[in-house]
């Protein structure tokens, strides 16, 4: 019974909430409807206000757009002259001559403002100009982000470039919208100018110019999303969602906005335009840094340490990215809920300690495993991305123990994290120990087959890609597990066997192979002429292009090697590349069939001999 009462009463609280909050929202639309209908009285106000100040609007709008040109000019050209002197392609000096140019125009911008104005007039130009500079900075990255030039994967194209353009030009209006937001505030102006600026002015037109740019140039933002080949399915499943998702964001961010407006909650303006900026810009970041990883995963000559921090940065921005939301959102939370954010910023900063430890190492044993099949295929001449080629011995044993590394970098950084927060884990340890006892004693057949696979695989019995014949079963060397290996038969079957039922295995992959072709011909044919016949058939098949290449010894005639009820068993024999001996064979028999027929060679038939009591 106090159950339920308990429950009614949660449920009564929650619909009280909602009640509540539906009329503050009721409330505060109503509000903000009064606010634009005083408008004409708020402009009536500002005229007043501009008229004290003996500021002439029309010369105050003059002085702004020179300040905003002036500044503009500086910035470019000193730009574009450092971009000249450094010359260099480096993002790093691009970014620092761009701020240098941006800090010697604002100055610039100020010292004209200061000449030009005084008082809130002069504020206001230094206003213009911060936003002018912080633009010119904000376009530069988002050019960085969007269109980047110095990543081979994402060279600059037309349609990057046009996205690029698409999206500053509402960065542009954006900035210009806060610098006039901003000068509104410094006149004081009332709610309703305010709210009609922030929401009409600004919100409304920025959202639309983000959502037609992302809606038009959506194809575009897939591929870069993407990033390179091959991908992984999670990775293009969020590229071909992103567009979609940007948009939601987009409309999210403006209705709770608006919300939060009506409802006399504001939220902070920095802290939602840096939230979306976040959560906009890391996926294109991220599928940068992949590039750039992958570039010093395939490149030998950079170190597997600093192939690993590549890897590790893509970790990296992602606690970068959860950490800022973090800080905008959850601490203020937390610190309004009563956490004493020491505690957990002390707990958060190891835990984030560890896991990068752990990141790092991972790509550590994850870039030398990379590096030592690629290593392989590059002895092999062969493509990283080839499947179904039978591998080295390195090839086939070193993904295994990179699996073992792995799984115990897990385990440790796991272990660290609990020490980290005050866990107690030797009863844990103890206890998986025990565990693992009791599972050894009652899966003895499991652990003969754990114990069984490392030897096979120290033997070199088998390879990835080799075709081998072991207890009853035939195929290709598809996976091979920690506890068995699968086999893909001709037919297209799967067998899976576990290490501790394989007994003798037969490896038709290994070094050759020697086919032999059996003839039956009539007692009476001349064998020296079979004989040069198939020599000369070897010869045409050693000058085949298309064979040659898979044919270590020529096709030739063996001989008599044996006679049968009077019919002269001839054998021909080649040796050849381990699993290209099929395209030699049929060659070779179309051949043989051809120079029979020419030269009036019969082959028999072998008789069949029928039981007693068939009827």
């Amino acid at each position: 019974m106090s159950n339920v009462t308990s429950t009614d009463a949660g449920f009564s609280a929650v619909a009280l909430s909602i009640e509540r909050a539906g009329d503050s929202f009721a409330a505060g639309v109503h509000a903000r409807f009064l606010d634009l209908l005083d408008v004409p009285n708020e402009l009536a106000t500002l005229r007043g206000a501009f008229a004290d100040a003996s500021v002439s609007p029309s010369l105050l709008s003059t002085q702004i757009v020179l300040t905003v040109a002036l500044v503009c000019a500086v910035f470019f050209l000193l730009d574009r002259y450092l971009q000249k002197g450094f010359v260099a392609d480096s993002a790093w000096r691009s970014f620092v001559s761009t701020v240098i140019s941006g800090l010697v125009a604002l100055a610039i911008g100020i010292a004209a403002a200061w000449f030009i104005s005084s008082g809130l007039s002069f504020r206001i130009l230094r206003l213009w100009a911060a936003a002018t500079v912080a633009s010119g900075i904000v376009l530069f990255l988002v050019k960085f982000f969007l269109a980047p030039r110095h990543l081979d994967p994402y060279r600059r194209s037309r349609r990057l470039s046009a996205f690029s353009r698409d999206v500053s030009f509402g960065v542009g209006w954006v900035m210009m919208g806060v610098a006039l937001v901003g000068t509104l505030e410094l006149w004081d102006v009332g709610q309703g100018i305010d709210d009609l600026t922030r929401t009409v002015l600004v919100g409304l037109p920025a959202f639309a110019l983000f959502s037609t740019a992302v809606f038009r140039h959506r194809r575009t933002m897939v591929s870069v999303v993407a990033g390179r080949r091959p991908r992984s399915r999670p990775r293009s499943s969020l590229a071909r969602s992103w567009p979609a998702i940007v948009i939601s964001l987009l409309a999210i961010t403006f209705l709770s906005t608006q919300a939060a407006l009506t409802m006399a909650a504001p939220l902070p303006g920095p802290a939602v335009v840096l939230t979306v900026l976040v959560l906009v810009a890391a996926p294109h970041l991220d599928a940068m840094i992949e590039a750039w990883a992958q570039r010093g995963l395939e490149s030998p000559r950079i170190p597997i340490l600093d192939t690993a921090g590549r890897q590790t940065a893509r970790f990296t921005l992602l606690i970068v990215t959860v950490s800022m939301l973090g800080i905008i959102w959850a601490a203020p939370l937390a610190l309004g809920m009563g956490f004493e954010l020491q505690s957990v910023a002390r707990d958060a900063i190891g835990i984030v300690v560890v896991a990068l430890i752990a990141a790092f190492l991972w790509n550590v044993v994850g870039t030398l495993t990379a590096r030592a099949i690629y290593h392989e295929h590059q002895v092999l001449g062969r493509s990283p991305a080839a499947k179904g080629i039978p591998r080295s011995r390195i090839g086939t044993i070193v993904p295994l123990l990179g699996g073992a590394g792995k799984s115990c970098i897990v385990a440790l950084a796991v272990i660290s994290i609990l020490v980290w927060l005050g866990f107690n884990v030797w009863p844990l340890i103890t206890g998986l120990s025990v565990f693992g006892l009791a599972v050894g004693f009652g899966c003895q057949a499991l652990v003969k087959d754990i114990v069984s696979g490392p030897f096979f695989l120290i033997d070199d019995s088998f390879r990835f890609g080799e075709y081998i014949e072991t207890s009853g079963a035939k195929g290709t060397v598809e996976k091979i597990s920690v506890r068995s290996v699968s086999l893909r038969s001709s037919h297209g079957s799967i067998v899976t066997i576990p290490y501790g039922q394989i007994g003798t295995i037969e490896n038709f992959s290994r070094d050759w192979a020697v086919e032999t072709l059996v003839f039956r011909v009539a007692f009476d044919t001349d064998v020296e002429l079979v004989q040069q016949l198939l020599n000369k058939i070897g010869d045409d098949l050693k000058r085949d292009p298309q064979l040659a290449a898979d044919l270590l010894q020529p096709f030739k005639g063996t001989g008599i090697s044996e006679v049968e009820d009077g019919t002269l068993i001839i054998k021909a024999e080649f040796t050849a590349r381990p699993g290209r001996q099929s395209g030699i064979r049929r060659a070779a028999l179309k051949a043989v069939q051809a120079a029979f027929r020419e030269n009036g060679i019969r082959a028999v038939p072998k008789l069949q001999t029928a039981s007693p009591d068939v009827p």
